[in-house]
């Protein structure tokens, strides 16, 4: 069995993407509520700050910043992964092989983390998260998507509400993430 690898820093601020199992799932803007729950009860017990978040179909990119002290956001998100697939429907996301093995089968195992290096690496993973969206065609702008914290970075006056990134920019150099 592979072992991998984390970064662990105390406190640190990392990103993520979490995926479901089945790419072509809606399951995560499906049942937001259920989302948006299963996130607010786990962060009661296990604190942490949410620096950005983007909810897409089938898939999520988050920027967390951990308490001092603290290192463990592997066992946040499969606390958040359990509290969800426990809240949704029993019928909802169930594959064969994950069902013979006793699970749901609604997410992928594994999850993909990057420590935030410094300041320019925070602000290009917050934009990456808020761009999502356009990035997948989902909205023509990116403040028509609902499930991101895009709106909360406007009201702070942290982007203006017809930002829309340097994507294309991006595109043109090659950089493909996600």
């Amino acid at each position: 069995m592979p072992e991998y690898r984390r970064n662990r820093i105390p406190g640190g601020t990392y990103f993520f993407t979490l995926n479901l199992l089945d790419r072509r799932a809606r399951l995560l803007v499906e049942h937001i509520d259920v989302l948006r729950d299963a996130v607010r009860t786990i962060r009661v017990r296990r604190p942490f700050h949410i620096d950005a978040w983007v909810v897409m179909p089938d898939h999520m990119h988050a920027v967390w910043t951990l308490p001092a002290g603290d290192s463990d956001y592997s066992g946040r998100w499969n606390a958040i992964k359990v509290a969800f697939s426990k809240m949704i429907p029993a019928d909802q996301g169930v594959t064969g092989l994950r069902t013979s093995k006793g699970e749901r089968g609604i997410w992928q195992r594994r999850f993909w983390e990057h420590t935030i290096r410094d300041d320019a690496d925070f602000r290009a993973h917050v934009d990456y998260v808020h761009i999502n969206p356009f990035k997948h065609g989902l909205v023509e702008r990116v403040q028509d998507w609902p499930y991101s914290s895009f709106h909360r970075h406007v009201a702070r006056g942290v982007y203006a509400p017809d930002w829309g990134g340097d994507f294309e920019s991006d595109l043109a150099a090659g950089e493909r993430r996600d």
